[in-house]
């Protein structure tokens, strides 16, 4: 196996795709840096790439008309950015935008169509992601709806540090409360809590959870409710 195709595998749908699929697109998909900050998508934008992340996390945002944001769902190693594409919508209403620097394989537009178009496991398997992905956002809003901020930090936290492995993540609250769509302040009055109760280390935008088990404990239903939709719908080797 070598480094090219090791690299493929760390992206959870593309680890689950059969040896001829894979083997179809394999040699189309670039690795590329994915920088903090960095824009994939901005709403309207006609798509000619999709991406499959290994190693970085992009937040799909919704976007008002006096420029404030608010995340409706995230995606790593678990998945694609870019499902408007298959879907037939050729252009996304959302931003695409880098939460978490790394890498990701990019893949043109053309190449993922024709290979969804197979209607084979391919396809089924785009659209059971889409439709865990769906459950994401449904949850993301009721969660901005009905839970406090220190509630939605938590949930963030912990599908963040899902999708890296880890148990760090390199974060400013500035970036953290545009994703959340709540004030700064608000943010680092959560952050703080979490960290007196032993939940978490933060400092200069460099975050560490020292209590995983406590943080679930301590957020609200919407983390397991996307988690198990997500085991539910992928494959077992894809569960979170």
């Amino acid at each position: 196996m070598n480094a090219h195709h090791s690299e493929l595998l760390r992206n959870h749908l593309l680890a689950a795709l059969t040896a001829v699929e894979l083997a179809r697109i394999s040699e189309d998909m670039k690795l590329v840096p994915m920088p903090l900050g960095h824009v994939l998508y901005e709403p309207g934008d006609e798509m000619q790439h999709v991406y499959f992340p290994t190693t970085t996390i992009v937040s799909l945002l919704y976007v008002m008309e006096n420029g404030s944001s608010a995340e409706i769902a995230i995606v790593g190693n678990e998945g694609i950015v870019g499902i408007s594409l298959f879907m037939g919508g050729e252009t996304t209403s959302n931003r695409a935008v880098v939460q978490s620097a790394g890498h990701a394989f990019r893949l043109r537009s053309r190449l993922l169509k024709k290979e969804f178009f197979r209607a084979g496991p391919f396809q089924r398997l785009l659209l059971r992601y889409t439709q865990a992905l769906i459950t994401q956002m449904g949850q993301t809003a009721v969660c901005n709806r009905h839970h406090s901020v220190e509630q939605q930090l938590c949930r963030w936290l912990l599908m963040s540090l899902d999708r890296l492995g880890s148990n760090e993540l390199t974060m400013t609250q500035e970036l953290i409360s545009n994703m959340l769509g709540v004030r700064r302040e608000g943010v680092t009055e959560s952050a703080s809590k979490l960290q007196k109760l032993g939940l978490i280390e933060y400092h200069r935008g460099h975050i560490k959870v020292l209590d995983r088990l406590a943080l679930e404990a301590h957020c609200c239903e919407c983390y397991q409710v996307v988690k198990t939709e997500f085991e539910r719908l992928l494959p077992e080797r894809m569960a979170m």
